[in-house]
């Protein structure tokens, strides 16, 4: 069994700075066919985050920032790379009963990723899309409205996790900028448990697994073509309130990258 550490007793305070932390807890609510019911409520929070390659060396550092507006809960996650990269990703959604997304935006550019993309989408389903090839500079866009499940949960993936009851498995939507916009299936699977230690503190974290399911012929052109997205995983701790540990996988679009806490040094 594979091992994760939290370091210092910063860390501890840092758990509330990823992809939503600081919840309470709520009576239970009816769900709604297709959305995920709000088990733990978000709230305002800053926390500090790092980005390591497969290699394990550090290559961005990164905020959340959480603030409660009247549309929604604004969320925003941004990473800095050495490089002079951006990753730039933010979230309007409410969480009255259940889950829902209101608004989403994404910008990443620089070396660290394969061309330069901008993002943005409502709950109407309404989109725009603008590249630019760092190769040669080539700009594309693509603009329109697509039909969307209640359940689509772009950048809220882990906020999701946090929610799910012991041993659920989820299965939610995405849409995939690819950089044409195309919805897809994510499921959310817990895979066994990983000690976790606050230095001498020990806990116990869930291992989720996400899996990005394409459908039969999408799927199966995905595996002859060698282009299937990868699993990512997520560690939560679940004593008590809902805590993230540690993302591996693609940020958005790219190689696997590992997400992690981290705290302010003097």
């Amino acid at each position: 069994m594979r091992t994760l550490t939290v370091r210092g007793a910063q860390q501890r305070v840092a758990f509330a700075a990823v992809l939503a932390m600081s919840g309470v807890a709520l009576a239970p609510a009816q769900e709604r066919e297709g959305t995920v019911a709000v088990r733990f409520v978000e709230g305002t929070l800053h926390g500090f985050l790092r980005l390591r390659d497969a290699s394990g060396k550090e290559i961005a550092e990164g905020e959340l920032l959480q603030v409660p507006r009247r549309r929604g809960l604004d969320s925003r996650m941004i990473f800095r790379f050495q490089d002079e990269s951006l990753f730039d990703e933010r979230v309007v959604y409410t969480q009255r009963g259940v889950f829902r997304m209101e608004s989403y935006s994404l910008v990443q550019r620089g070396p660290a990723f394969a061309e330069d993309l901008e993002v943005s989408l409502e709950r109407t389903g309404k989109y725009e899309v603008k590249t630019k090839s760092r190769k040669d500079g080539e700009v594309k866009s693509w603009t329109g409205t697509m039909d969307l499940p209640p359940d689509t949960y772009n950048g809220m993936i882990i906020t999701i996790a946090k929610n799910l009851a012991k041993g659920d498995t989820q299965r939610v939507h995405l849409v995939a900028f690819t950089p044409k916009p195309r919805l897809v299936s994510l499921e959310l699977a817990p895979s066994g448990t990983n000690p976790v230690k606050i230095g001498a503190h020990s806990e116990s974290a869930v291992h989720y697994v996400l899996k990005v399911k394409l459908g039969a012929v999408i799927g199966f052109m995905a595996k002859v073509t060698g282009k299937k997205p990868p699993d990512s995983h997520a560690w939560i701790v679940t004593e008590g309130a809902p805590g993230f540990v540690r993302f591996e996988g693609p940020l958005y679009t790219g190689p696997v990258w590992r997400l992690e806490l981290a705290a302010p040094t003097w």
